[in-house]
């Protein structure tokens, strides 16, 4: 299964990996999370991170898809993380892309932008289209798709994070668990402590927040559970989270 992150649709970023022949015999499942994409968007729910996950578990059970592999990117991770807490018996792996770990995100994150908004002024008071004109191009695409009310709400609950936090989840949890960090940033902090819990932290060369663009080859590696990494090209990237 692939989640997205936060503005964002899972075919979007996800399906030219899903298309290579490493990949081809599995079952894969992509999710908009609700308020996301094509997926629904219902004004009471709460869309938090637990919510978020309690949604992708229902999603699995529908498919009957138990012991999944998740992909989950940026705010996704965090939910792929809360959903292999909640319902261990539907994870069997994590491969998580510059997942949020910690509650309150740096000033720059998109999560924290949207939050500095009331949920009327975002939804109602130009918020929107001015988050919009600010993240450029390539994030506005699928962000655009996205319900203003979902958005705030989803990035109130990113803020906010979980406790115990998604970095003490991961720690904690008995599966196997794929770090990815692109190498023009790699801020990731606390690796020391994550690697000694028994998470894999890689390095993906020429790559930024959304690895999956920037060196595919390195993700379908990491999905697949191959390893190592292929060089590309440097494409734009966005702090989605």
């Amino acid at each position: 299964m692939y989640v997205h992150g936060l503005g964002s649709a899972s075919t979007v970023y996800h399906a030219h990996i899903a298309a290579d022949p490493r990949l081809a015999a599995r079952r894969q499942l992509f999710v908009d999370l609700p308020g996301h994409g094509i997926s629904d968007r219902p004004a009471d729910f709460g869309y938090s991170l637990e919510e978020h996950a309690d949604a992708l578990a229902a999603a699995l059970d529908a498919a009957g898809a138990a012991g999944a592999d998740i992909a989950g990117h940026s705010m996704g991770g965090a939910v792929a993380i809360v959903l292999a807490a909640r319902r261990p018996d539907l994870v069997s792996r994590l491969v998580l892309t510059e997942a949020n770990l910690d509650p309150h995100p740096v000033p720059t994150a998109g999560s924290s932008g949207i939050a500095t908004y009331t949920e009327d002024d975002f939804v109602h008071g130009g918020g929107f289209a001015a988050v919009l004109d600010r993240i450029g191009p390539l994030w506005a695409a699928t962000m655009r798709l996205a319900d203003p009310l979902a958005l705030h709400r989803t990035a109130l609950g990113l803020v906010r994070g979980t406790q115990p936090t998604m970095r003490h989840l991961l720690m904690g949890l008995p599966i196997d668990r794929t770090y990815l960090v692109g190498s023009i940033d790699n801020d990731l902090s606390g690796r020391e402590e994550l690697t000694a819990s028994g998470v894999h932290i890689e390095v993906v060369p020429n790559a930024g927040h959304n690895i999956m663009f920037d060196n595919p080859q390195a993700f379908i590696s990491a999905v697949a559970g191959g390893g190592g990494s292929t060089n590309a090209s440097r494409s734009a990237g966005y702090r989605q989270a």
